[in-house]
């Protein structure tokens, strides 16, 4: 494939970043941080963006791990988005050190595009925190103004396999509260209402529930809270769960299933249930076809090899593609085992996985330069979104 100028620029200009980004991808990795809480994260991606020439908002929109760095100016607009949350215990065994590192990257490619050829418009580099454990970091971006102005937002994700078209489930955090009686647990226990047992008979019924679900329908959760001390009935746990499925419709009428095992629970208990609904659901993706079929012929260019798409976890990157053309698709490393696993931990920073970032964060760089360069593939972009429909 012959490249433009603006093409062969924004390639030099990731291959010229790459022990840098490199270093990024480590830090980061280095010190996991929950989300909401990656400020070293958010300070080391700032501070290198700020070197590079960006002009840095810190703590932007609202959310103090959140920044905006920009390059350029007018429209057309595309925001490279960063996430660098990591999960409990695990640390980045969903590699979003990789992700911010090719968040960077594309953001670094498009600017050197831009600047080598005759078009104009604005390259953001947006960082959105807590994507994971449903913190919904873009989902409150959405609302305080964030993506307010762009054409499309783009970012990458790493996995077990190269995908430009795979889909992701949406879904929606419970917070499962139960409230009992406390007792001496051996003295009186006939005086105490069991939270402990209502949670546990809640569970139960959740997993004869599961035999009745949809093939593409997921419910899953953890016990946070069981109890205080075992010579005392509990009066108090908690859980955590999630529901998921393709579409967010089909995640609402789950949802009242689920709740229905609970309720059940507290009445054969004695308890009572407090039930909390996240202020966010995760919408389902909708991946942009002519930015889907631009990155895969340019993965392909550059030697990899795109495979059929499949469904995912969840991401707030799905509320993004709700309201504006977005792509964010998959690009595989070289872990034992999938993502959210330690495995998966220790290969996001191999060299494999960097140079497998380079290829995606380059091909999805070439996709999305093409916005600012073609007038007509910018129309058809727009145009597929707007048939999508996703309202």
């Amino acid at each position: 494939m012959a490249l433009s100028s603006s093409q062969r620029a924004a390639l030099a200009a990731i291959d010229a970043a790459s022990d840098e980004l490199r270093e990024l991808s480590l830090e980061i990795h280095a010190r996991p941080e929950l989300g909401y809480e990656e400020t070293h994260a958010h300070g080391v991606l700032s501070d290198y963006l700020e070197g590079a020439g960006y002009v840095v908002e810190r703590g932007a929109h609202g959310l103090a791990t959140s920044f905006r760095a920009t390059a350029g100016s007018g429209e057309p607009v595309v925001a490279a988005l960063c996430e660098y949350d990591a999960l409990p215990a695990l640390g980045h065994a969903c590699g979003h050190n990789l992700i911010a590192a090719a968040g960077v990257a594309v953001g670094l490619g498009l600017r050197a595009g831009l600047e080598a050829g005759d078009a104009g418009g604005t390259v953001m580099i947006l960082g959105t925190p807590a994507e994971e454990r449903g913190g919904a970091g873009k989902a409150r971006l959405i609302d305080a103004g964030a993506f307010d102005g762009v054409h499309a937002a783009v970012m990458t994700h790493p996995g077990m396999g190269d995908h430009a078209r795979s889909s992701s489930l949406a879904h929606r955090g419970l917070r499962i509260v139960f409230h009992g009686r406390a007792s001496h647990a051996a003295g009186a226990p006939w005086l105490g209402l069991n939270a402990l047992d209502a949670v546990i008979l809640g569970f139960s019924s959740l997993g004869l529930l599961r035999q009745q679900l949809q093939p593409s329908h997921r419910v899953h959760g953890v016990i946070t809270h069981g109890g205080d001390s075992p010579n005392i009935i509990p009066e108090r746990t908690e859980a955590q769960l999630l529901i998921r499925a393709p579409t967010r419709e089909e995640v609402d009428a789950l949802r009242e299933r689920v709740l229905s095992c609970f309720r059940g629970a507290a009445e054969q208990t004695g308890c009572t249930l407090e039930p909390t609904w996240a202020e966010y659901p995760y919408e389902n993706l909708i991946q942009s076809p002519p930015l889907a079929d631009a990155y895969a012929e340019h993965f392909e260019a550059l030697g990899g090899e795109i495979q059929p798409p499949r469904m995912g976890g969840s991401t707030d990157m799905g509320n993004v593609t709700h309201v504006m053309p977005g792509l964010h698709p998959h690009f595989r490393i070289p872990a034992e085992r999938g993502n959210h696993t330690r495995p998966f931990t220790d290969a996001a920073i191999t060299p494999e996985a960097h140079e497998a970032m380079l290829r995606s964060a380059r091909a999805l760089c070439l996709a999305a330069l093409r916005i600012y360069t073609d007038a007509d593939f910018r129309a058809e972009v727009r145009l597929a979104f707007e048939r999508a429909d996703p309202s």
